[in-house]
Order: C-alpha cells, then sequence, then structure tokens
C-alpha cells in the first residue's frame, strides 16, 4: 500500500466524533500509515482503536494513549479537535474561555514535546482564537500554524447549488473571510454559477432579499446542523481538516481558506481566514480582493475579531501583543 508519507500523524482528541472521523479519513486517503490517537478519555478512545482495527487498513499502524507526551513525540503533523463541543443555544464565541485555556495547554505540550513539528490544524472553536493562542504558545513559525475556516465556504457552495437546483461541482470559488464566526464575510464577487458570476445573477435571477437570507444560511450552518442532528457538526470538519494536512503533506492542493496568522498592516496580529496556499513549505496567504462594500465587511470581521483576542488578554490566558515575541520569537 503506498502512503503519500510515512511520516506520525496524531489526532488530538480522537475519542470525538471529530477526532474519529479524521482518524479514519486518514486512513482512506491512504496520507499516512503511522496514525497515533489520543484523547485523556481512555476507554472511548480505546474504543474508536479497535473500531479501527476492526476495519482492516492495509498498512496502517494505529497507535492509541492517553499521555500526551507520547502522543505528540515525533510527530511531523498534528490535528486537534481536542476542545469543548458546541451545544444547543452556544455561538461559537460562547466556547472563548475554556477552549482558549485549552488551547493554551495544547501550544505549550507542542512546543516541549514536538518541536520539530512540520504543521498543526487547529479545529475547536473558536479556532480564529484558539489556532492563535496555539501558535503564540507552540513557539511555531505562522506557517506552520492553519485553522479549519473552510466550513464557510463548503456552506455556500452548497447553499447555492440548492438555490439554484444544480450541481454542486457548478459552483465556483466561493469565499468566505474574516472570522469563523457570526460575524464573517461573504463574498459573493469571487463566486460563479454554472459559469455565471454570482453577482451578476444576485438582483436578476437571485433577488436581494434571497442572497441575504441565504447569506444568513451559511453564517449559521453550524446551528443548523446542531437543529437537526442534536450536535456539531463531525463528518464535515474532519473530513476538511484531513484534506489541510493532505495538502500540508504535499498532496492534492487545498482548494478553499484556511485560517491563518496576519499581520500586514491592515490586519495585525489576528488570525482569521484568509486566501491560502498550503504545501509541504507550509501556508501562505494572499491578498483577498472584492467589492468595497464586501472589504468592509471583512474589516468588520477582523475588528470583531481584535476583541476577542483582547478578550483572551484580559483574561490572562495571552499576554499583551507587545510582549508576544518574547513567547514566540517567530511573531515579531
Amino acid at each position: 500500500m503506498e502512503f503519500l508519507t510515512n511520516e506520525k500523524l496524531t489526532i488530538v482528541g480522537a475519542a470525538g466524533m471529530i477526532g474519529s472521523n479524521m482518524a479514519q479519513t486518514a486512513l482512506m486517503m491512504h496520507l499516512t500509515p503511522n496514525i497515533c490517537l489520543y484523547d485523556p478519555f481512555g476507554p472511548a478512545l480505546e474504543g474508536v482503536a479497535e473500531e479501527l482495527y476492526h476495519c482492516a487498513f492495509e498498512g496502517a499502524n494505529i497507535t492509541w494513549t492517553t499521555d500526551i507526551k507520547e502522543a505528540l513525540s515525533g510527530a511531523s503533523y498534528v490535528v486537534s479537535s481536542g476542545g469543548a463541543a458546541r451545544k444547543a443555544g452556544m455561538t461559537r464565541e460562547d466556547l472563548l474561555k475554556g477552549n482558549a485555556q485549552i488551547a493554551e495547554e495544547f501550544g505549550k505540550n507542542l512546543k516541549e514535546y514536538c518541536p520539530e513539528v512540520k504543521h498543526v490544524v487547529v479545529i475547536f472553536n473558536p479556532a480564529d482564537i484558539t489556532g492563535l493562542i496555539t501558535l503564540i504558545y507552540g513557539g511555531l513559525k505562522p506557517s506552520q500554524v492553519t485553522t479549519l475556516a473552510a466550513l464557510d465556504s463548503t456552506r455556500l457552495r452548497s447553499e447555492l447549488a440548492k438555490y439554484f437546483k444544480i450541481s454542486p461541482d457548478e459552483v465556483r470559488n466561493c469565499r468566505t473571510y474574516g472570522g469563523h464566526g457570526e460575524q464573517m464575510a461573504v463574498f459573493a464577487s469571487t463566486t460563479t454559477v454554472a459559469g455565471k458570476p454570482l453577482s451578476e445573477l444576485i438582483g436578476t435571477q437571485m433577488p436581494e432579499a434571497d442572497w441575504a437570507d441565504l447569506q444568513q444560511r451559511v453564517i449559521q450552518g453550524g446551528k443548523h446542523i446542531i437543529d437537526l442532528r442534536g450536535r456539531s457538526s463531525f463528518q464535515s470538519p474532519a473530513y476538511v481538516s484531513i484534506c489541510m494536512i493532505a495538502a500540508a503533506m504535499g498532496g492534492k492542493p487545498f482548494e478553499y481558506p484556511a485560517g491563518v496568522y496576519v499581520n500586514n498592516g491592515e490586519f495585525n496580529h489576528i488570525l482569521m481566514a484568509m486566501e491560502t496556499e498550503i504545501t509541504k513549505d507550509g501556508a501562505h496567504y494572499k491578498e483577498v480582493k472584492g467589492t468595497p462594500a464586501e472589504h468592509k465587511k471583512l474589516q468588520e470581521s477582523y475588528e470583531h475579531l481584535c476583541k476577542l483576542r483582547d478578550e483572551v488578554i484580559g483574561m490572562g490566558v495571552l499576554p499583551p501583543v507587545s510582549e508576544w515575541s518574547k513567547v514566540n520569537p517567530n511573531l515579531k
């Protein structure tokens, strides 16, 4: 069996639905045979490992542990869904304090146990903030940490396909930028629908009110899953995050925005969804292009993230921005 790499991939939070699906997805995609499952909850973790053994994946070397040192030591790639899950009635931001503390510990563990890690994907919400905290305390380069932001763009793709009653494959280049939360910036100018620019369809084949309603469905996409299933999303974040790690391993290019650290003069000392490229050399962002109205929405999303960041600083979880480079010299 041929794999993309033989390097170790560690799944943090592997006893959960996202984590267990990530492990299975990585094996089905033949990313690496060497997958380590970590979770502090031993019985459920062992159950996940047993299920994966029962799949009889050819060539797989699946290990599991409740010891974070053992899990991270020697890992080249790490994906973490190891925060508290979002429940009915909660926003992503409601998870802020508890998951911020989990992210701090995760970052410190990365720094201590796998300083040679190549790429880390952070999933647990609010991912923009938990990813930022992980980056700072992990001592990693900004190009080595990305967060899952693509679900907003894939949800936009899905909603447009349903609205126009066409195959999702005919909806291309869907983009949302900024925060992965209630203040995300949903762009129309980048998207084509059956070969036609979406911006030209809005106001003609799609009334403005319908576009406004559709944007809200995208923004509330995670809440809708909770309402339907009684639990937060797990299949889509598992698959998309593993696609990100695959790109970092040198596999198929990742086609959607990712959360990355940005400090470009306009958006400063923040981690948010941008137009990105993820390769073996890490994640690098590009300039976001849109209409003046879209850019204004992106600015508003950035300002919302700054408030969340400053709230975490106020909690004492993060030091003031001016002191970040003392914790992580890669942040200048």
